[in-house]
């Protein structure tokens, strides 16, 4: 282990990972007072970054020590202390160059004072915020992203479904004929396969889409299976299909860019099995574009989140259209619809629920922390299945990035476990003017 370190915590930190004071180690944790000051405008809400607002400060309440504003508080066995900074100076440096007392200006005046205070330890201000990280470096002060719960092998949500050949076309040929499926060590395939994982096999004659049952150590045909109207157009949507349809696989990530089709995969499997769950519920974190605001909205509250539920109501109009206008399937969406069968409403109002025997959709889910994600799995009941759709490369939350968000912490720590899949689908099928932009702009 390394000499002792001092890490200074700005706000947004705490808003992520409400326990983040006991992930450091052994190293000292400071916090401006002003840290406090913006958590305090954060307590009131229902969002995720107000619960983990309120828990911190329960967390802080429960450390009675005296020494909090002064020598620091021990934080438990094998962690540092955490102290309370107080009555910091603007040094020069800070003054002449962000004259604004804005808090953030305020914790780098704090992390400087520290810093000189204690120039014999490495000083850390860890952020999330990027353009605060910039402003600290401006004025030497030493930072770091906040990466306890970063992702740092990403390269799977770029990629194709792998690809393996094999020598004997024989083998092939059993997995075509058999409906259990044929054993792994068959294949003679040296890599590790995933839980669950959906690949191609080729033997030079032949081949087949395939996937590797980790429950059962067997790999067994892809079926391609029209769902609900929506017909696979691909290889990565038929295996979209082997996972949403299969009811031992209770947790599954579809990710991809834009237009690969995730969603709509997702609510036509969701459909196709509306008799075997008492509800469909798609959910979708409230953040807009680029994190503008629509203002002020008329009306209740589904009349407010309407704008935001939009795409979904999309996908579920873009499955309406493959049937007849009032024909029996069409009936039947309008009356599952209308039965409160088929629910769709912002992420927020899970909350506190058990979802019990429900097809259960996130969409959007890049948007999300690992502990709202954590949040809305503990929600799972019995016979519930949950589905999480979303585009790493399109993230509208301020704080996360590609390797932070709670989809693909989801997705790296559930790996090898034999209920969850993921699939990453490549190919743009939305429109050809929707996948030259993708690929291009």
């Amino acid at each position: 282990m390394g000499s002792k370190k001092n890490f200074v915590l700005d706000t947004n930190v705490i808003l992520h990972d409400y326990k983040c004071l006991f992930n450091f180690q052994d190293n000292d944790i400071y916090l401006p007072i002003v840290v406090l000051e913006e958590l305090d405008k954060f307590k009131k809400g229902n969002d995720q970054i107000n619960f983990n607002a309120r828990e911190f400060v329960r967390e802080l309440d429960e450390i009675t020590d005296e020494q909090l504003f002064s020598k620091g508080a021990n934080l438990g066995p094998d962690l540092g202390k955490l102290s309370i900074i107080v009555n910091s100076e603007f040094p020069d440096e800070v003054k002449n160059t962000f004259p604004t007392r804005i808090p953030d200006h305020q914790i780098l005046a704090a992390t400087l004072n520290l810093a000189r205070k204690h120039p014999s330890t490495k000083t850390i201000l860890v952020t999330k915020d990027v353009n605060l990280r910039m402003k600290a470096r401006s004025l030497g002060i030493i930072t770091e992203d906040y990466t306890t719960d970063k992702v740092m092998n990403i390269d799977i949500f770029e990629s194709e479904q792998r690809q393996f050949e094999i020598a004997d076309g024989a083998v092939i040929d059993e997995i075509y004929k058999s409906h259990e499926g044929v054993p792994v060590e068959k294949l003679g395939i040296k890599e590790k396969l995933k839980s669950n994982e959906c690949f191609i096999l080729n033997s030079g004659t032949s081949s087949v889409l395939a996937r590797y049952v980790s429950a059962t150590g067997k790999v067994k045909k892809v079926v391609k299976e029209r769902n609900f109207g929506i017909e696979p157009r691909n290889a990565e949507q038929s295996f979209a299909f082997e996972l949403l349809n299969d009811p031992n696989v209770k947790l599954l990530a579809l990710t991809g860019k834009a237009g690969t089709g995730k969603t709509l995969l997702a609510l036509a499997g969701a459909l196709k099995q509306s008799h075997d769950y008492k509800q469909i519920l798609l959910a979708r974190p409230i953040v807009a574009l680029a994190n503008k605001d629509l203002g002020f909205l008329p009306g209740d509250e589904k009349q407010k989140i309407a704008p935001y539920m939009q795409p979904l109501f999309d996908n579920l109009n873009v499955i309406k259209h493959q049937f007849t206008l009032g024909g029996s399937d069409y009936r039947y969406l309008q009356d599952i619809q209308e039965k409160g069968q088929l629910v769709i409403e912002a992420l927020a109002y899970i909350r506190g629920r058990s979802l019990s025997e429900t097809f259960c959709i996130i969409d959007e889910a890049q948007n999300l922390t690992p502990h709202e994600i954590k949040t809305i799995i503990t929600r799972a009941g019995e016979g519930t299945k949950m589905v999480f759709t979303g585009d790493i490369q399109q993230i509208d939350s301020p704080y996360l990035d590609s390797q932070s968000n709670g989809l693909v912490y989801m997705i790296d720590k559930m790996q090898g476990q034999n209920i969850f899949g993921h699939v990453n689908l490549v190919k743009g099928e939305r429109s050809e003017l929707s996948e030259l932009a993708s690929n291009l702009l």
